[in-house]
């Protein structure tokens, strides 16, 4: 053996002891006349946000529908508006737009008859759809608005504007918007989280927008703590966690105090699925589950509010109940919840609520490292601020 063949050896040798991607010793000799570099054979590992990224993707079906959470044959108006949302900010413009064809090829089907307005639920093939929801709808118009910022087309347009004209038939003289329909026809109540949502839906600032902030300052506002509340007919859940994160998000200078006072929903749980010890946010006062969708919506904006170690740690702990696909590999996401409890209310969570990946928290958490603001296409509306009633300057 020659002294040039017994130092590629060795070589060799060593490669396959840093390197579990090689398995034939042999084979690399003969293919390479020059070593290669270590790191041309070392798979590169992705990131978590690479990981939750092609969960979600994975998620989309042929119709262009993602389903809310693996297995489960359900899909949430409210999670393809997200998704959108998500594929514009990372450019992945197809994507979004499948969404989008669902939607828009169901106009005159759907958004224009009876009450109006999309199906809140529904399958992953579009039938068995159910309940119509504002704020919903609303999320669609945002995901709308985003799409038109970022790729100034106009391909959409008649589907933003009728659900815009929907929304704005929603209005109460008082100002409130109503918060959909049952599947009875019923109309639903009154949603705080609904109305700031089609607040900034609803494109430019008119009196749509203003007389829905009187109803707002009149009805909903709590003075002395700086923060909005949930249906007052209701004082055991006047306070919920989405409404001091979004309000911070959606309304222009907005006091960040609100985001202090979401800790009265701090609490420290134990993953169903990881066993870690987690700090996070719950829904409500009831404080006996972390909802992790929440919690990642007070991590982006706390980054919102110049408040970058509050977030990071906040992500943090959300990265301590990622949890892998049974599906799809190189795919992770978050579970809606952290534990088994309670949702808004008294109501127990589903099954499952604390097991698969779901799309909301796993795209709220996408956006909160992304420090991305969904509301960004509409959030400048110039508001005079003799209207901006929770500024304290006015």
């Amino acid at each position: 053996m020659t002294r040039v063949r017994f130092v590629l050896l060795i070589f060799i040798s060593a490669l396959m002891g840093c390197s579990s991607d090689i398995d034939d010793a042999e084979n690399l000799y003969e293919e390479v006349a020059v070593p290669s570099p270590v790191a041309d054979t070392v798979e590169i590992e992705l990131s978590n946000v690479d990981l939750v990224y092609n969960w979600v993707n994975n998620m989309q079906a042929d119709s262009g529908l993602l389903e809310s959470a693996e297995d489960t044959d359900f899909v949430s108006l409210y999670d393809n508006a997200l998704a959108s949302i998500l594929f514009i900010a990372r450019g992945d413009f197809h994507n979004a737009e499948k969404v989008f064809d669902f939607f828009n090829a169901r106009i005159d089907a759907e958004l224009l008859i009876g009450n109006g307005g999309f199906h809140q639920f529904r399958n992953t093939a579009g039938g068995n759809a159910r309940r119509i929801w504002l704020g919903d709808n609303a999320w669609l118009l945002i995901a709308l608005n985003n799409y038109r910022q970022k790729t100034k087309s106009n391909k959409y347009d008649r589907l933003a504007t009728e659900l815009e004209l929907w929304i704005r038939s929603l209005q109460n003289q008082d100002g409130s918007l109503a918060g959909g329909y049952n599947p009875d026809g019923t109309q639903i109540g009154i949603i705080t989280e609904g109305m700031i949502t089609a607040f900034n839906a609803v494109p430019g600032y008119d009196d749509f927008h203003r007389n829905l902030l009187l109803y707002l300052e009149n009805e909903r506002w709590h003075e002395s703590e700086s923060l909005l509340l949930t249906q007052t007919e209701e004082p055991a859940y006047q306070y919920a966690l989405d409404l001091h994160s979004l309000s911070y998000l959606i309304f222009e200078n907005f006091p960040p105090n609100v985001l202090d006072s979401a800790d009265r929903y701090l609490t420290i749980e134990q993953s169903t699925i990881t066993k870690k010890e987690i700090k996070g946010y719950c829904f409500d006062e009831d404080i006996d589950v972390i909802w992790l969708e929440g919690t990642a919506q007070m991590a982006l904006a706390r980054a919102a509010a110049q408040q970058h170690e509050a977030s990071s740690e906040i992500i943090g702990e959300l990265e301590k109940n990622l949890v892998g696909s049974s599906s799809f590999s190189k795919s992770t996401g978050l579970p809606y919840t952290s534990n088994q409890g309670t949702t808004f209310g008294a109501a127990e969570l589903w099954e499952h609520a604390d097991l698969k990946p779901a799309l909301s928290s796993s795209i709220w958490y996408l956006f909160s490292k992304m420090n991305h603001n969904p509301f960004f296409a509409e959030r400048v509306k110039y508001l005079p601020i003799g209207d901006q009633f929770w500024n304290p300057v006015m």
